[in-house]
């Protein structure tokens, strides 16, 4: 199914045939992940790479949140991505970058959501800056994650003041 996104052509297209072919599979009780991707682990959340196409270079990436996990606002490196929530509920919030000083950025909350069990959604560069967090005090969630590549390095922010923020690795 994702072989056959990436021939759609532009950003655009591919996110939109893997946003319908990643709540099909999500929807499908006949696939599973591997088991271990249900485990959260203590501290933050967890990443685990599932698949990395020889063909073309995508990455599948399965992410576990414990209750409270999440993630500073980062970027996607400059690639696109498409996020499916296997189960559990996440909050995802959207940034736009208003500026840029160096490693101080920023940002203003640009939309946010919850997204349920079933759902994907898909970030595209510029429009990649974003946090998401299991606000959930007691369910773990799992979310899957196509990227346009593998991510080398992404740039993550912590807060200063205002909307300021400060870039740290």
């Amino acid at each position: 199914m994702i072989d056959a996104a990436l021939a759609a052509g532009d950003a655009h297209a591919v996110t939109a045939k893997l946003r319908t072919a990643m709540c099909t599979l999500i929807r499908d009780p006949s696939v599973e992940l591997p088991a271990c991707v249900h485990a959260p682990v203590d501290g933050h959340y967890a990443r685990r790479e599932l698949y990395r196409s020889p063909a073309h270079g995508y990455s599948v990436v399965a992410m576990t949140w414990a209750p409270g996990q999440g993630t500073p606002i980062h970027d996607h490196d400059g690639l696109w991505c498409v996020e499916g929530i296997w189960r559990g509920v996440l909050e995802i919030t959207q940034y736009e970058l208003l500026e840029s000083d160096g490693d101080r950025a920023r940002f203003r909350a640009a939309g946010g959501m919850q997204a349920g069990t079933g759902s994907a959604g898909s970030l595209i560069p510029p429009h990649e800056y974003h946090t998401i967090q299991n606000a959930s005090p007691d369910a773990v969630a799992v979310s899957l994650h196509v990227y346009q590549a593998p991510i080398e390095h992404c740039a993550r922010y912590r807060p200063l003041d205002d909307d300021w923020y400060q870039r740290f690795d």
